[in-house]
């Protein structure tokens, strides 16, 4: 059976990255395997969920180097180190960039497994977060300049009748574009649509600007 997920794998140690593939293939993993960060960097393509287990030394760039480039390049997959020698300033620049985690050569397999389950958990859900905000802008844009006018109130906490004062429109007036926006945002509540709003970070969406 294949289990949910995508294993990225990068290390220049060749018997390591032969035994360790085929372990995880053998637990049904999708495997990639790469010699070194510049091949992934060339060969690799994004997919999710995924978690990308990286050698922390390697000679052509170092696994800090290519976090740095995959940030740069807006690429989100989860990394795991996996390290012999790392020096403690390597691990906290690797977690402070986002490393989900560390592990020391020899780790035991469950250890291993773990990590792996653990990040490719992270990706899962941070892919999630990423469809239900292009799922919120898209609600969004589908309100009327007066709708979104009204919603920027409402977010504010503002009752019907003060947004009436301040848009120079009656009570009645407010309560339709309301209800359209509760629609339109496929919320049940304000309380929902407060939520959507700020975790989609709709305030800095270009329509607003």
């Amino acid at each position: 059976m294949t289990k949910v997920g995508h294993i990225y794998l990068i290390d220049d140690d060749e018997s390591m990255r032969v035994s360790l593939s085929r372990m995880l293939r053998e637990l049904g993993y999708l495997v990639d395997d790469y010699a070194s960060a510049t091949v992934f960097l060339e060969k690799s393509v994004p997919v999710s969920p995924a978690v990308i287990l990286l050698d922390m030394q390697m000679p052509d760039m170092t696994g800090l180097d290519l976090q740095e480039k995959l940030q740069k390049l807006g690429r989100k997959t989860p990394i795991v180190f996996v390290s012999g020698q790392s020096h403690p300033h390597q691990i906290v620049q690797g977690l402070k960039r986002g490393a989900l985690d560390f592990l020391f050569k020899p780790f035991n397999l469950e250890e291993l497994l773990k990590a792996v389950a653990d990040a490719i958990d992270f990706d899962s859900r941070q892919l999630k977060r990423v469809s239900l905000d292009v799922e919120a802008k898209k609600d969004y844009e589908s309100l009327t300049p007066r709708e979104r006018e009204v919603c920027g109130w409402l977010i504010k906490g503002l009752l019907n009748k003060d947004i009436a004062v301040k848009l120079g429109t009656t009570d009645a007036t407010i309560k339709v574009h309301k209800a359209r926006v509760m629609d339109k945002m496929h919320a049940d509540s304000l309380q929902e649509l407060v939520r959507k709003y700020l975790e989609s970070n709709l305030d800095n969406h270009p329509l607003n600007h």
